[in-house]
């Protein structure tokens, strides 16, 4: 499983999408070869684990769910095919069936969980804690929406992982990495070099001629491809958003006092209380503890009693929309400061609430906050407009109308570039007038001239693109690139001599020669660097000669390229220290932790394929491939 997300995350763009992928699932499982047989079956049945279906519609919504998660993160839309480029799609469809297994196994297990101990985990979850580490409902509500969730079906979810990390909590409890492992990865890790270094400039490389233009002229036909010219596209776009529309536009006070009094209790500081609060099981016990309250027993006293911690309970000063539980709020907002209720009967138990400090509401004045109404109203009329402006340039463009054409109908700015390269530069080398974060430079060289291209989403808005022209790659000549093959000509000569000289140094050392005396007879200095460690970067020491280093026995000598090929770096290794393990450390007590992370995923990993093998699986290919797009390249 390790080695194929590596694979699929080889590249800059997999790597962040991988993580992305890796950050917003809830439970990952990905499983290798999870079924020997696939066949088809019903339209509406996307695979069956046991006697678990996941339906066409269920697996069309997690797998939509997840896709909007990964763009969310990503900060633009995954298409279906960057999806399967990826993998996506089967790591979705494996892990929603190793789900669907591990879920047949609870029922199977007679497993629960209580609602109370499923509200525990939301609070202790750090993702949903504000800055002073308590849980806070705001952040939780903005996070559950991102993810693409209402509450009610989080909470059904989490208490789903909850019974489902009870059994691979069990299977891997007992797991450990063994020590002989942590210790040769700390040893790897932590192993340090020290080395004395020389750097070799185009001043070691002595006099180079200039070339004979026969000379050129061969090595240019050697290295023609580097000279030649790329593909260039002539574009044409418009773009349409509420940030530009919206500048500029006036909005009457009366207009922002209106949206001030709708959002008066909204844009103050709203109440806050420190609000604590102990669940029971039953009425009985509720009242019990109430009881024993009111003969003098302290809150805190009840809580030591029943073996809670002071995060279990004390909620802390939390606004009334920041406690999920309504009749818990409720009670809680109704008591004076000091006060313990009656039982509550809530949604996941009977709860005693207590009230310590109030906070009470700052109302804002209208002058604090106009101008961030006016901002908003602005901007909300400005995406309205760019809702109507985009009808009209769809209508346009349907009618046949060119991006230019339409954009000088509707009164709106279209920009030409006459020639742009697939990296978004000019042929002078300038980059082109396009705005941040907008790929349309990227879309037109996916399309062609007369393509009638969809438009891209953009800052809330929308760009249309037209592709007027392309200019093929064509071979230059001589002539029209003589600079440049003479300054790359000089750059190998160069790189070629100072090699030369490093190798002969190395040989040098190697037999017994002084780095000191060889940098004296030319003319460079001799630099040190003391504690390098593998894959950390050290300031003024080129990366490629700490890699070289750690591949280089003590009081050996080697050469390595140095910063672009105008320096070569000789080195020679002075001290090796290879420190001894304090397992009581904790970058080596966080190296366990994720050897053993490793180790817990594999093992579930292969508990949940067997577990799928033992259930039977079977997955209808066609109905994946109509959810995923695949049967779109067919």
């Amino acid at each position: 499983m390790l080695r194929g997300l590596r694979n699929a995350s080889s590249g800059w763009l997999g790597k962040t999408i991988m993580a992305v992928v890796m950050g917003v699932l809830i439970v990952s499982f990905g499983i290798w070869g999870i079924a020997d047989i696939f066949r088809g079956f019903g339209q509406s049945t996307a695979a069956k684990v046991g006697s678990t279906e996941i339906s066409l519609n269920e697996f069309r919504q997690i797998y939509t769910d997840r896709l909007q998660q990964i763009g969310r993160q990503f900060g633009r839309p995954l298409t279906q095919e960057q999806a399967r480029a990826f993998g996506l799609d089967r790591q979705v469809l494996l892990q929603t069936i190793g789900e669907a297994a591990l879920d047949e196994e609870v029922r199977r297990l007679g497993l629960n969980q209580s609602d109370a101990e499923t509200l525990r985990t939301i609070y202790d979850d750090p993702n949903f804690k504000g800055g002073g580490g308590k849980f806070d409902a705001q952040r939780f509500q903005t996070i559950v929406r991102q993810l693409g969730y209402t509450e009610a079906r989080y909470i059904a979810d989490r208490r789903r992982v909850g019974l489902r990390r009870q059994i691979t909590g069990t299977i891997s409890a007992a797991l450990e990495p063994p020590k002989t492992l942590i210790e040769a990865q700390s040893r790897f890790a932590d192993e340090q070099r020290s080395i004395e270094y020389v750097r070799l400039t185009a001043a070691q490389a002595g006099t180079i001629d200039p070339p004979s233009p026969e000379a050129l002229a061969a090595y240019f036909d050697e290295h023609k491809t580097l000279f030649r010219a790329p593909e260039y596209r002539k574009i044409a776009f418009v773009a349409i958003t509420p940030e530009d529309l919206a500048k500029g536009a006036e909005v009457s006070d009366e207009d922002a006092k209106k949206l001030f009094e709708q959002r008066r209790n909204q844009l103050g500081t709203p109440e806050k209380r420190q609000v604590s609060q102990i669940v029971f099981p039953n009425v009985e016990e509720a009242q019990a503890a109430r009881e024993r309250i009111a003969s003098g027993l302290s809150f805190d006293d009840l809580a030591k009693e029943r073996n809670l911690k002071a995060a279990d309970f004390d909620l802390g000063l939390v606004t009334k929309s920041a406690i999920l539980d309504p009749a818990v709020a409720d009670a809680a907002f109704a008591l004076p400061s000091g006060e313990v209720s009656q039982p509550v009967k809530g949604s996941f138990g009977v709860a005693l609430v207590k009230i310590g400090t109030i906070q009470p509401a700052i109302e804002p004045s209208y002058e604090s906050v106009a101008p961030e109404l006016k901002r908003e109203i602005a901007t909300e009329r400005a995406r309205n407009q760019a809702t109507s402006l985009r009808d009209k340039m769809e209508d346009e463009r349907g009618g046949g109308a060119s991006v230019v054409e339409a954009a000088h109908k509707l009164g709106l700015t279209a920009t030409t570039i006459d020639a742009v390269d697939r990296s978004g530069k000019l042929p002078n080398g300038e980059p082109a007038n396009v705005p941040v974060g907008l790929n349309v430079v990227t879309q037109a060289f996916g399309s062609d001239v007369g393509v009638d291209n969809d438009a891209i989403p953009f800052k809330g808005g929308y760009v249309w693109f037209d592709v007027l022209g392309i200019t093929p790659s064509r071979d230059r000549n001589l002539d029209e690139v003589k600079d440049q093959v003479e300054v790359r000509w000089r750059e190998d000569q160069v790189a070629a001599k100072l090699r030369s000289k490093a190798n002969d140094m190395v040989q040098k050392l190697t037999t017994g020669a002084s780095l000191a005396d060889e940098a004296a007879s030319l003319g460079v200095k001799v630099e040190t660097a003391t504690n390098l460690k593998r894959e950390t970067a050290s300031p003024g020491v080129p990366a490629g000669a700490i890699t070289a280093a750690f591949r280089t026995p003590k009081d050996g000598a080697g050469q390595t390229p140095g910063t672009g090929g105008g320096e070569w770096i000789v080195f020679r290794i002075t001290d090796v220290v290879v420190p001894k393990v304090d397992f009581a450390a904790e970058d080596v007590k966080k190296l366990k932790e994720t050897l053993q992370g490793n180790l817990t995923e594999e093992q579930v990993t292969q508990y949940v394929h067997q577990l799928e093998k033992n259930l039977g699986t079977t997955i209808n290919e066609a109905a994946v491939a109509q959810v995923t797009g695949a049967n779109n390249e067919q």
